[in-house]
């Protein structure tokens, strides 16, 4: 555990996105779905239970619940799904679009900004103090190194930051603050935790960020991602879960694995002083029966 909590009563949180949120092409999709509640009643878990997860080891009172549609940006949502969020307040909402900013006009951010902007003012409409968080996404290894796509030619770390440039727009005026999930993986990779190229084979000791179709994200990927908003939404250092963190063990990530995707969630997150740094309290060594209910 990591301490005391930071929150006094119990906070609501919604997540609202698309595969990027509900963890498509991982186990995590349905992981620990009895943790969270899908206000789509699918049946996922995917990054909100992982931080579900965080946060109760950390002491926090969260109820997480999601509204996820795969393929879909913030528009999708506000033509579709109000009657499903607007059915109470939410004390924080962590919500993305399309990858690629704009499903027809890949790199524009203008229909990002409008609709996180409408979004935004629908959910102080429930609650004025509503604390809002923007996940700015991941480069998407098909656009960079297959031939004729948006990025191709470019970096892999390129796409991730023209992403974070549209996310920033829409945060301001969305009186929002940013996940930085795309930098994150950026961060990954420069420190040799992660492949930058999936196309060309993983390294020796390297992980793939990326899932079997270098779109969406791997287990590591969807971990690194959990991080980041745990720690955005909580403040708190994501290395003082430990090497031994529960969730890491239950999904087959060794503990070098798991500190240095803290590690890399951690220094994005303390580059934009969204965290101080922390001691490490680091739990006991996981067992399944540390790992279940009752955390």
């Amino acid at each position: 555990m990591i301490g005391m909590s930071l929150v006094s009563a119990q906070e609501s949180v919604l997540f609202i996105g698309n595969s990027f949120t509900y963890g498509f092409g991982s186990p995590v999709k349905y992981y620990r779905t009895d943790t969270v509640t899908d206000l789509n009643n699918e049946g996922i878990g995917g990054v909100p239970a992982l931080v579900k997860s965080f946060s109760d080891q950390a002491g926090l009172d969260f109820k997480i619940y999601l509204e996820t549609r795969g393929g879909s940006g913030m528009d999708f949502h506000l033509e579709n799904k109000l009657g499903v969020i607007g059915r109470r307040p939410w004390d924080k909402v962590v919500m993305h679009g399309y990858s690629t900013l704009n499903r027809l006009d890949p790199g524009n951010s203008d229909l990002l900004v409008e609709t996180m902007k409408d979004m935004a003012d629908f959910l102080r409409g429930l609650n004025t103090k509503v604390e809002i968080f923007l996940t700015a996404t991941w480069s998407r290894a098909d656009l960079v190194y297959v031939p004729n796509k948006p990025w191709t030619g470019e970096s892999i770390e390129k796409m991730a930051m023209d992403v974070r440039k549209g996310y920033d727009v829409a945060a301001e005026l969305a009186r929002a603050s940013v996940n930085p999930v795309g930098e994150a993986w950026n961060k990954a990779m420069e420190s040799g935790l992660a492949d930058k190229n999936p196309y060309d084979g993983i390294a020796l000791d390297k992980i793939d960020l990326w899932t079997y179709d270098h779109y969406h994200a791997s287990t590591f990927g969807y971990y690194l991602e959990a991080l980041v908003v745990f720690g955005n939404l909580s403040g708190l250092d994501p290395r003082s879960l430990g090497e031994n963190e529960c969730s890491g063990f239950e999904l087959g990530l060794s503990r070098a694995q798991v500190r240095g995707l803290q590690d890399a969630a951690y220094r994005q997150l303390a580059l934009e002083s969204r965290v101080k740094p922390a001691p490490l309290v680091l739990p006991q060594p996981v067992g399944p029966e540390r790992c279940g209910e009752g955390l």
